[in-house]
Formats: C-alpha cells, sequence, structure tokens
C-alpha cells in the first residue's frame, strides 16, 4: 500500500490519542475524520494519476479537504 499524505495523525500528531478518544465518543467528530480521510485519499489518488480528475475537481476536493481539516481543528483546540 502507498504511504497517503496530510493523514490526521500526520497533521496533528500531537492530538493523535485526542482524536481516537472522540472518534470513540463524538459521532460528529467520527464522520468528519471519516468525510477528511475519504476526501484526502481521493485527492492523493488524483495526484498521482491513479483516477484522474479535471483540474477544477481537483482543486475543488483539495479546498474540501482544507475545510474538514479546520472543522476537526476547531473541535481538537477546545477539547
Amino acid at each position: 500500500m502507498s504511504h497517503t499524505p496530510h493523514e490526521l495523525a500526520e497533521e496533528f500528531p500531537e492530538k493523535a490519542a485526542l482524536m481516537s478518544d472522540l472518534k470513540q465518543s463524538d459521532a460528529h467528530f467520527a464522520k468528519l475524520a471519516d468525510d477528511y480521510h475519504e476526501v484526502n485519499r481521493a485527492v492523493h489518488r488524483a495526484e498521482t494519476n491513479v483516477e484522474p480528475v479535471s483540474e477544477q475537481a481537483e482543486n475543488d476536493m483539495r479546498k474540501k479537504r482544507a475545510a474538514l481539516k479546520d472543522e476537526i481543528w476547531g473541535i481538537l483546540s477546545k477539547a
């Protein structure tokens, strides 16, 4: 399996334990994390041409990933 950059554990290594706890206890956080991973993997597949998409579609996915990451950080920073 190839390495997928921008995994949440790499983005917020100091919050890994907290993220694990929140995934178990907070359904909204768990959904955000799942959505982030899905979009992140789609971006990676697009960037590596495993599943090529238009430049616009790739940019839209990156924007969605950034928005999810911001929302996740908002929750982590308050927990």
